[in-house]
């Protein structure tokens, strides 16, 4: 091999590219990570997850300030501090990209800056960021660029202007008013965060439910929450136009059969990403794409058998513990294909599917949902009210459910949804129940501490093993 060549090239640098080529490396494979971004960490460090997180967390405690009389303290929200809930992200953000940074630099891979394309099926050029060209092959490959803002053409948004996610994410003005265009994840998260912290708030959303992800009980207790907080929430709706009025940007919309504008000081557009894959010439190499992303199967390889994906650019869910699972099983088949790593080629297992959205109230879900559940198995299905539970109560909750899914005949517990307080972290007792292909009755007499929101999922438990004790064979 020539001094350019390597056993595994990635290309992308975030959490999956890390993830692949550290394990790759581990493995004894020469590798090197290309990395195009003017910054490094990737999407969930620097625009995503994180820094979402941290402006989330500062509207979730807006919001248990107005709420403390009803827990006999005297308090009143005197309004937020733009700027200070910016240094407070970017001090975070920073700590967390200049440790993946670290992990990048730390000599166990080459690290490239420049911006990769493939010349064949084993070659790419990386034009440096730093200037100049250079021409590198290897023997494995593995995708990794993420995504980006997926662009829909609404007349006069262009000339009018719009924040997207970084922008927020990044902003120290907080608007009075904001129009968020989309009904997804992303759109709702930061509709929270700027209801929390005291913006009046529109969702404009072009179907029935939100969050698609989820069974429409669960969208639908989310919709009941989020307008009881004061949220307008529009459904079934087509934007029409945008145009500016004044210091205020209008949006035109049709809704309920007739045509709407509203008014806000901001529009936030949020109406999904895109796999980040238009310049890497993919043609070139023989990779197969569909619908705008990369086809990968569940070896991650796509189409060429030395070449794998994984995260946004192939999805088919779009999360970066996934994304890390999937990159980590590339670079242990890449091994298999060069020999460095003996047994069967390994694949990715969806069956634990997890999913959270951070709103106010939280949803989180995993396995299948009851929609597709229902399509494969005979099932029975569970639920239990937050507001009829005693820790959620002495919360101060008032919506939200926990609902499991169990096939009849194995008992098996294979799919469930929580929304409700602290969502994101009660869907992990299922996760672990189902990693072991628990059943309803094995999860009802696992011992839970009184009171915690946790024993909340003995009550389903009991009611379907009960049930299907009932049924006839």
């Amino acid at each position: 091999m020539s001094e350019s060549d390597f056993d595994f090239i990635v290309i992308g640098g975030g959490s999956a590219g890390y993830a692949g080529a550290a394990t790759a490396s581990r493995l004894g494979l020469k590798t090197a990570v290309i990395e195009g971004g003017p910054e490094v960490g990737g999407l969930c460090i620097l625009r995503g997850c994180m820094p979402s997180k941290t402006l989330l967390e500062s509207g979730h405690r807006a919001e248990e300030i107005r709420h403390a009389g009803e827990f006999g303290l005297r308090a009143a929200y005197q309004g937020a501090d733009g700027a200070a809930i910016r240094a407070r992200k970017r001090k975070l953000i920073g700590e967390f990209a200049d440790h993946r940074r670290g992990q990048l630099e730390n000599g166990k891979f080459d690290f490239i800056r420049g911006e990769a394309a493939f010349v064949d099926a084993h070659t790419v050029e990386v034009r440096l960021l730093d200037g100049g060209t250079r021409t590198l092959t290897a023997r494995t490959f593995l995708i990794a660029t993420g995504s980006s803002i997926q662009w829909h053409d609404i007349p006069g948004l262009r000339e009018t202007g719009c924040w997207t996610s970084d922008e927020v994410l990044d902003s120290e003005h907080i608007p009075a008013s904001v129009v968020l265009l989309g009904g997804g994840a992303i759109a709702l998260e930061l509709a929270s965060y700027y209801q929390g912290i005291g913006s009046r708030v529109t969702v404009i959303q072009r179907s029935e439910q939100v969050l698609k992800e989820t069974d429409a009980d669960v969208a639908e207790e989310l919709v009941k929450a989020l307008e009881h907080r004061g949220m307008e929430i529009c459904r079934k709706t087509k934007l029409l136009r945008v145009e500016r009025v004044g210091a205020l940007k209008r949006v035109h919309f049709f809704h309920e059969g007739k045509e709407r504008s509203i008014d806000a000081e901001e529009i936030v557009y949020a109406l999904g990403r895109a796999p980040a894959i238009e310049k890497l010439q993919l043609a070139r190499a023989g990779v197969k794409t569909g619908h705008h992303s990369i086809a990968a199967d569940l070896h991650q390889r796509c189409g060429p058998t030395h070449i794998f994906a994984a995260g946004d650019v192939c999805g088919p869910v779009e999360v970066v513990h996934i994304a890390i699972q999937q990159a980590e099983i590339a670079a242990r088949n890449a091994a298999r294909t060069l020999g460095h790593l003996d047994g069967a080629m390994e694949k990715t297992d969806y069956r634990l599917a997890l999913f959270a959205v951070f709103t106010d109230p939280q949803v989180a879900a995993v396995g299948l949902t009851e929609r597709d559940a229902r399509k494969k198995h005979k099932i029975v299905v569970a639920k239990y009210p937050f507001a009829d539970h005693g820790k959620a109560m002495i919360h101060g909750s008032q919506h939200g459910f926990v609902k499991l899914i169990a096939e009849r005949d194995s008992q098996q517990i294979i799919g469930a949804s929580c929304i409700g307080p602290d969502a994101a972290e009660l869907i992990h007792e299922i996760v672990v129940a189902m990693h072991f292909r628990a059943t309803a009755r094995d999860l009802m007499h696992i011992p839970h501490y009184h009171p915690t929101l946790s024993e909340i999922w003995t009550y389903p438990a009991e009611e379907i093993a009960h049930e299907i004790n009932l049924m006839p064979p």
